[in-house]
């Protein structure tokens, strides 16, 4: 199909008013509120828009200033986010789950004027850093419920904003079209946070133009339409769902809908039956555990079905092919259930993924291709094409995107950089970090991978990751990690090992799926902690090991692990918020643990003050069992590692 000129529509605003203007009785957005399935026009959302940016247009906001979004993905968020846009504000988009003082942070850092805040939560920790934020003048706020109590002069109920936006449009009917007018390709559109594996996270500054034309070269190799249907399930603030629900959304025109909550999200999915699916490796790997968990409910003959059929079509997969059988026996039920029947386009990214989830959903005939790129980037800039199996790879460039892999080792493995005409421009108040990143036109991605020989990019790990032991076996923990996490057991894990003599793991388990597995063996357990603790979970967990271990060159075998006594947070500071490991933070927080592993020891004590989220501080003191896999490995290895 034939997308708006980007010469012409370079902003998200202009994008919006060419589709109210053209389309305007075609379905943009559905929303689920009480169990409904509630549809907007192109004209109603633009309507929306317009009246918000008039509204905040006479609240003050302006060209330069920065809008803030937390709260639930729906259509509040997008209409707000490109009312931003139409009155020349940046918008930074928060996670829903950010505990006060990230929020602080970020709000901080980007001198936010106004905040669109969902609800009392939300709202809430805004009041409380009143302090820190004197550059706050608005919170807008759309759900009003717990609300009433609170009497900040800064509160604005988006119902009497839209109202005020209604009036401004009535006095001055052409207003809205004049600030439309007024943006620019070259504005900056969106300050988006970057993961922030290292450090606090920075903002990567995504001009109009830039993010217009690159969503562009993605639709190139993915295309996308109007008879598309998708459901936004992953956290609006991530680049890669900013592209589809925005880039793709006003673009193409697909349709974008919002389920009713984070807990209803996949029984919505079911309901609408997407034809293009987004989701993050971690959701697959939650997905695939899930199927294995509500197996050991079933009868002996399901679960036979379940385990052949699953068999017959991975083997088929790794031939090039699909079974017939396979699908009679299991994967088209398993297909209809999830809700992917009518799925024709399927993307994953943001992390690795291991290869056996990945073969799983491709025998289940979900066309998934896996994707790469970064937030300053515009999200991604390679792409598979899906003629082969292709589990390792995360494809070929874009068109115009130029990757090359920089200091290259005898095995061609070295840094990924890249550079495409449509990156972010810089990352905001923060020269020193922009110049360390950006490098005469390369962004220096931080991860290690490398060509094969048919052009294809793979990613191995974060350069800073690559590791090595004393004894000079080179290996990537996040490539052990996606294989252990592949067991419906296990939900966490943590591989350590470098400049040590071999390797141990930090390992966490599914608490959702042990637990069950718990109960229908008899095993008592009140809490996380204990179950962790108990010795058949230990055995459990070591034959999961082994099946991995058992896949892996001998030196890069998992030879010790423990069971952490609670589960990785991003709460903690343990996980950023796409849930990746903050392995620096793990180190410190675990360095008794992992000295342990590399003791002779047989269990590991942690005693280690944490702090809850309302700022209390409580001391931790936990014993945990040190497990060896296969026999371990020799004590004197394991005194002189230690």
């Amino acid at each position: 199909m034939a997308y708006p000129d980007p010469a012409v529509y370079d902003t998200l605003p202009k994008l919006l008013k060419y589709n109210a203007d053209t389309y305007g009785s075609d379905v943009a957005v559905r929303e689920k509120d009480l169990g409904i399935w509630h549809e907007a026009t192109w004209a109603e959302y633009g309507t929306k828009v317009k009246r918000i940016a008039l509204a905040i247009r006479d609240l003050g906001i302006a060209k330069g200033d920065v809008v803030a979004l937390i709260g639930d993905n729906d259509s509040n968020w997008t209409a707000f986010e490109i009312a931003a846009h139409a009155a020349g504000a940046m918008t930074m988009g928060i996670y829903r789950d950010a505990l006060e003082d990230e929020v602080g942070y970020l709000a901080e850092y980007a001198g936010v004027k106004l905040v669109y805040a969902e609800n009392q939560e939300q709202v809430d920790k805004f009041l409380a850093l009143s302090d820190r934020l004197p550059t706050l003048k608005h919170i807008v706020y759309s759900d009003d419920r717990g609300m009433r109590k609170r009497q900040d002069a800064r509160l604005i109920y988006l119902a009497d904003l839209l109202a005020a936006g209604t009036a401004a449009d009535a006095a001055a009917p052409g207003a809205f079209d004049a600030l439309v007018a007024a943006t620019s390709g070259e504005d900056v559109a969106i300050l988006c946070t970057t993961s922030g594996t290292t450090s606090n996270p920075k903002l990567a500054m995504l001009p109009h133009g830039r993010f217009v034309r690159h969503v562009h070269s993605y639709l190139k190799v993915d295309p996308k339409g109007p008879h598309d249907e998708y459901v936004s399930v992953l956290p609006l603030p991530w680049i890669m769902e900013q592209v589809y629900v925005f880039g793709f959304g006003l673009i193409s025109r697909m349709k974008v809908n919002f389920p009713e909550s984070e807990e209803t999200s996949f029984a919505d999915l079911r309901e609408i039956g997407p034809t293009f699916l987004l989701l993050a490796p971690r959701v697959l790997e939650q997905i695939a555990a899930d199927m294995r968990a509500r197996m050991m409910d079933a009868s002996t003959l399901n679960q036979w079905l379940f385990d052949k059929g699953l068999k017959i079509g991975v083997e088929a997969v790794e031939r090039g092919r699909r079974s017939g059988l396979a699908d009679m026996m299991v994967m088209s039920a398993l297909r209809d259930r999830l809700g992917f029947a009518n799925v024709t386009s399927a993307a994953t990214g943001g992390a690795a993924m291991g290869p056996d989830t990945f073969k799983l959903f491709l025998a289940m005939g979900i066309p998934l291709k896996q994707l790469y790129g970064q937030t300053e980037t515009l999200g991604a800039y390679t792409l598979q094409d899906g003629k082969e199996l292709d589990v390792d790879t995360v494809g070929i460039p874009f068109e115009g995107s130029d990757v090359k892999i920089e200091n290259p080792d005898p095995e061609g493995v070295g840094e990924i950089v890249t550079r495409h005409a449509n990156m972010f421009t810089g990352y905001y108040n923060n020269p020193d970090e922009t110049a360390a990143d950006l490098r005469d036109g390369w962004m220096h991605t931080g991860d290690a991978g490398y060509f094969d020989t048919k052009g294809r990019l793979t990613v191995i790990d974060r350069v800073k990751d690559m590791a090595e032991t004393s004894t000079g076996v080179k290996f990537s923990p996040q490539y052990i990690e996606n294989k252990l996490k592949f067991s419906p057991y296990i939900g966490e894990a943590v591989i350590l090992g470098s400049g040590r003599s071999f390797l141990t793991a930090i390992i966490c388990v599914r608490f959702s799926i042990v637990s069950k597995w718990a109960e229908k063996n008899r095993v008592g357990f009140t809490s996380y902690t204990g179950l962790s603790a108990d010795d058949r979970i230990y055995e459990l967990i070591r034959s999961e090991v082994e099946h991995v271990n058992a896949g892996l060159p001998d030196q890069q075998r998992i030879q010790r692990f423990l069971l952490l006594y609670k589960e990785l947070d991003a709460d903690d500071g343990e996980l950023t918020r796409t849930r990746k490991v903050r392995r620096g933070v793990v180190s410190d927080r675990y360095g008794q643990l992992i000295d342990s592993l590399y003791s002779d020891a047989r269990t590991a004590r942690l005693d280690t003050e944490v702090m809850f989220e309302d700022g209390r501080r409580t001391r931790v003191q936990a014993d945990m069992k040190i497990m060896e896999v296969g026999g371990g490995a020799p004590t004197g290895e394991l005194r002189k590692a230690g």
